[in-house]
């Protein structure tokens, strides 16, 4: 005859011995050894799913989850970066709730660091000239061009920002046509849109 009493009394003794020796996080476990290169999470926002990814360095990717997909953007990292790629949530909560303040229309400029290391050259400087454009302004493709070096480099400039890897923090959304139309974006223009709506629509054709 099976003691259900005895069983319950050995239950909770492991459920207790569990509680204080806690199996250790995975991620600072693989941090530790040495075994994590790329920290990536998921957050909903009211632009879909997005792609979290961040290094020793900053954030380093942000992508559309149902534009991209997940696995390859994880595929890019593991590829462009390293193989030590691991879901670490805690790792993005600062990215997370900056991420969340401005949604809310309650933050107007992100602090966490950025890795631009998926970026070389031209490109790159379009990125960080873009970076500099203030929340609810814009600017247009020759503005940035210029500003990165190249007056005359309008459609490469175009491709740059088409290629960002870390949209909506580099703020590429704020890149119009010369004349105010929208001009193109890395997973929709109904998401531009609703990037530069947040912004309270407080923007203007740029000159």
């Amino acid at each position: 005859m099976i003691d259900e009493t005895a069983i319950e009394h050995d239950l909770r003794a492991a459920a207790a011995r569990a509680a204080e020796h806690p199996l250790p996080d995975l991620g600072d476990a693989a941090a530790t050894a040495g075994l994590l290169d790329v920290a990536y999470t998921t957050l909903d926002s009211p632009l879909g799913t997005l792609l979290l990814a961040r290094t020793d360095r900053g954030l380093v990717r942000l992508a559309y989850v149902d534009f991209e997909g997940e696995d390859e953007v994880i595929e890019e990292l593991a590829s462009r970066i390293s193989p030590r790629v691991l879901a670490v949530p805690r790792r993005l909560d600062e990215t997370r709730r900056e991420l969340d303040e401005y949604f809310k229309g309650a933050r107007h400029q992100f602090d966490v660091p950025i890795d631009w290391r998926l970026t070389h050259g031209f490109g790159r400087r379009v990125l960080r000239a873009t970076a500099r454009i203030p929340y609810g302004a814009v600017s247009s493709y020759k503005q940035v061009a210029a500003a990165a070096g190249s007056p005359r480099g309008s459609r490469a400039a175009g491709n740059a920002l088409g290629a960002n890897p870390i949209p909506i923090v580099v703020p590429c959304h704020r890149v119009l046509h010369s004349g105010g139309g929208l001009g193109g974006y890395t997973g929709g223009l109904e998401r531009k849109r609703l990037l530069l709506d947040v912004e309270h629509g407080s923007t203007t054709s740029p000159e």
